[in-house]
């Protein structure tokens, strides 16, 4: 075999295009790792709390080297992060970095696991996480895992104490370790047994790593250690499986976690917790041949027949030994026989030159209509194959015909047939399952309890080819894609979503009325299928008058939409309600929202949420009229601060460089703004200068550690008018109370009197990164801290410019903006405010 060929550009076709749906290792590399890999029979099972928590360099030494069925166990899906490229928080990033991490896996090459925990923010404590969680119910999620993974090793890649930091990666270790024995216990859980039996892994062992210096010194003098190289050279690959992590690391784009693909010698430690201690190896004393998988008689010689025979320009030469093996698995029984049907099944696939797909005429389809689907199969070898019949599966309530005529596969001629398939009428409509229904607290709730620990939905529909190769039938099955080319990024693929026929878009999450004036509120309609017309209306409670009642549409073809406006009056007294959208159809009603999350590393995802928006009546003061924004990471503050009537511009480079900013009464700068726009950095001084001349500045928060969290740390030496040291300090509890260290400033009583109340109904945080230490002449305008915990005055300062202000603001006004919390509207109009309200005093 000429391995010399088999070049790292294979493993960069997949791991550069940004996709994860779309390319894997390809040619002669994907060949002979199915051939490598249907000879192990182990598995491995990671378990981190986060998106970023895992280990991409053992997983990829794992799965791409040792062979193993390598998963990882994330307990929640990120949700209470920050976002670094765009304004999407809560469940929405969670959806984001669920694809990430598929992402990241196909490149790692191991699988994906989620429990229902929602990553409701940063903790200190783990008797917060276990609270809000609940221990049983996420232990049985892991334990769930594990019986249906059947792991041999259960890594940790926390110890369970508070050197782990964050409370929800203290959670998973400590889980995990209970986990470990629950899952072999049948009285424990046992309404899973319906699905999954009691499962005894071999030995759960610590990934010991450290986050400070002392304690990378401390794991060095663990005892009855043991340790790999995931710094090894991989030929086949092209790559070391340090530089693999570095490619898988960087799909954590939402995260900023772009990584270095480092080469040489990369050391990873392990220690024994459970079960038998490994001496020298993982895998010590665990059988991972195929003599663990009764009556496999001589599958094992078979396959070694294939690998020897392997050539990389004619792979078809390994069919024989893979074909008389075939039949031989499948009377197998047993989860690695199950397993390995499957991949023999691929393996005699590509050995085969074979490649089969079913792509939709379209990327969306609304229940009751019709779509064509499009099936295609080719065969790039000598081989002959016949394309004996193709089926049907999935989650869809109706599945087309099957095709069952047989043919003869031409070499290098693509055989392709259309069918039509008419989407049940009472279909539900695709959205993840996790979100289907609201969760409870922070728990999702899954109606189908085997869903659990899915990464997202199973397919919708899917085709399964039955094919001859050689005598012998294999099954290839494929989930029905839409395809379509992006101008820019070429050829994606996206999952087929089914959607409501039209569906209605609210402006936003919460609709704020600082007045009792009344506002006009833009509702859209969108027809998803051709020839849709009837009326849509928008309700409120009692006390809120909405008109016109209704309002008509006709819309012509898929894909066109209306904006209608309805003028609502709030009451005089503050208050919350519930303001509903709904269009009427041909005596149906549909009260949906489609949201779409389009990035181009991960496939578009759509999910649906109910037309509606919360209305908050309060008595909101702003004397700022006009606002230039200077966008960060993303945010929603913009939008937020039109609401109040603040005519809001969003700032360029070229303005900062050269733009009139003196038409502005305050410059706002986004989350994360230092670190993400070098033109802010370059032309700081304009906005000093802005605030000397009589404007306000105010600065949202920014991190200050350099590589994944923000660059350079010296991009923040100039985030003030006068030395600010940014830090790590945050409140994480929403709850914690809020005092004035100065009261008299004038920051807290114009235009808004501000009182503790303003910081009621908060959510997840008080604030993140405030300033460790400033210059004195800044003065601190709120203080507060976690319980237990020292006060913290550096979440805003204020400071006087010439004849403006400069404010510095740590707090999540990017969270509770959106959320219409009040008190923060109040606030931060305040903020905005402040150079005009020192005008008036004087």
């Amino acid at each position: 075999m000429c391995t010399q060929r088999i070049t790292a550009l294979l493993f960069l076709i997949f791991s550069t295009q940004g996709l994860h749906a779309q390319h894997e290792v390809a040619g002669a590399a994907e060949v002979k790792l199915a051939l490598d890999r249907l000879n192990v029979c182990g598995t491995v099972l990671m378990i981190a709390a986060h998106p970023d928590d895992e280990n991409t360099a053992v997983l990829a030494y794992l799965a791409r080297g040792r062979k193993v069925d390598t998963g990882y166990l994330s307990l929640t899906r990120g949700e209470g992060g920050q976002n670094l490229i765009g304004p999407e928080q809560g469940e929405r990033l969670g959806v984001i970095r669920t694809e990430e991490l598929l992402g990241a896996r196909h490149i790692d090459g191991a699988q994906q696991f989620f429990t229902r925990a929602i990553d409701f923010g940063f903790t200190k404590t783990l008797d917060e996480t276990l609270h809000k969680w609940g221990r049983e119910r996420t232990l049985g999620d892991i334990v769930w895992t594990i019986r249906k993974f059947r792991p041999d090793v259960v890594i940790l890649r926390f110890s369970g104490t508070p050197r782990d930091g964050h409370g929800q990666h203290q959670a998973s270790a400590v889980l995990g370790k209970e986990a470990f024995t629950a899952a072999a216990n049948p009285k424990q859980f046992p309404e899973q047994l319906k699905w999954v039996e009691p499962w005894q892994a071999k030995r759960l062992v610590w990934n010991a790593f450290a986050f400070t210096r002392e304690q990378e010194e401390e794991t060095k003098r663990l005892p009855n250690r043991i340790e790999i190289d995931s710094g090894d050279y991989n030929a086949l690959l092209g790559f070391s499986y340090g530089e693999i992590a570095g490619m898988s690391r960087s799909m954590h784009r939402s995260q900023g976690m772009g990584s270095s693909v480092r080469k040489g010698s990369r050391k990873e430690y392990f220690v024994g917790i459970a079960g038998d201690a490994p001496k020298a190896d993982l895998f010590d004393g665990i059988d991972t041949t195929w003599n663990r998988v009764a009556g496999s008689g001589a599958v094992a010689a078979l396959i070694a027949e294939a690998r020897r025979a392997f050539d990389d320009a004619h792979a078809e030469r390994s069919l024989p030994a893979l074909v008389k093996a075939r039949p031989l698995v499948a009377a197998l029984a047993g989860i690695y026989a199950s397993r390995k049907l499957r991949e023999l099944d691929e393996a005699i696939a590509l050995c085969g030159g074979l490649s089969v797909e079913a792509t939709a005429e379209r990327g969306a389809v609304a229940p009751g209509e019709t779509v064509k689907i499009t099936a295609n199969a080719i065969r790039r070898s000598p081989q002959p194959v016949e394309l004996k019949r193709i089926g049907w599966s999935g989650t869809a309530a109706s599945k087309p015909g099957d095709v069952a005529d047989a043919a003869a596969l031409s070499d290098n001629v693509s055989w392709t047939t259309m069918v039509s398939w008419e989407v049940a009428a009472n279909q539900a409509y695709t959205q993840p399952y996790w979100l289907a229904g609201p969760p409870d607290g922070d728990v999702y709730r899954v109606a189908a309890p085997e869903l659990t620990g899915m990464p997202e939905n199973p397919p919708l529909l899917s085709a399964v080819f039955t094919l001859a190769v050689d005598g012998a039938e294999i099954q290839l099955t494929r989930p029905v894609l839409y395809r379509y080319v992006d101008r820019v990024y070429g050829e994606r693929i996206r999952a087929l979503a089914v959607v409501p026929p039209v569906a209605v878009s609210m402006p936003e999450n919460a609709v704020v009325f600082p007045d009792a004036k009344p506002r006009t509120i833009e509702v859209g309609v969108k027809a998803n299928a051709a020839g849709k017309e009837g009326a849509l209306r928008l309700t409120a409670p009692e006390g809120w008058r909405v008109s016109p009642a209704t309002a008509s549409f006709h819309l012509r073809e898929a894909g066109e939409e209306a904006v209608l406006a309805f003028e609502v009056t709030p009451p005089s007294a503050a208050g919350r309600a519930e303001l509903k959208a709904a269009a009427s159809i041909g005596g149906r009603e549909f009260s949906v929202m489609v949201d779409t999350i389009d990035y181009p590393h991960i496939p578009a995802q759509t999910l649906f949420a109910a037309a509606s928006s919360q209305a908050v009546r309060a008595d909101i003061r702003t004397l700022a009229r006009r606002v230039g924004y200077i966008m960060g990471a993303g945010d929603q503050i913009p939008q937020a601060l039109r609401q109040i009537g603040v005519e809001t511009t969003m700032l360029t480079a070229d303005d900062l460089a050269g733009g009139d900013l003196a038409r502005f009464d305050a410059i706002v700068t986004g989350v994360r703004a230092w670190n993400t726009r070098p033109d802010l950095r370059a032309n700081v001084q304009r906005l000093y200068d802005f605030a000397n001349a009589g404007g306000t500045v105010v600065v949202q928060y920014n991190v200050l550690e350099g590589g994944f969290m923000g660059g350079d740390p010296k991009m923040l030496e100039r985030v003030g008018p006068y030395p600010i040291e940014i830090g790590r300090e945050r409140v994480t509890v929403e709850e914690a109370p809020v005092r004035f260290p100065h009261p008299e400033l004038a920051v807290l009583h114009a235009p808004n009197e501000i009182t503790e109340h303003d910081f009621d109904g908060w959510i997840q945080e008080r604030g993140l990164y405030f300033a460790s230490k400033w210059d004195p002449r800044y003065e601190s305008v709120l203080e507060c801290h976690d319980p237990g915990e020292r006060p913290l005055e550096g979440g805003t300062l204020f400071a006087r410019l010439g004849t403006g202000v400069y404010i510095f603001t740590a707090y999540s006004w990017f969270r509770e903006l959106p959320a219409g919390v009040p008190g923060a509207y109040r606030m931060f109009a305040n903020f905005i405010s402040a150079g005009k309200a020192l005008q008036s005093v004087r």
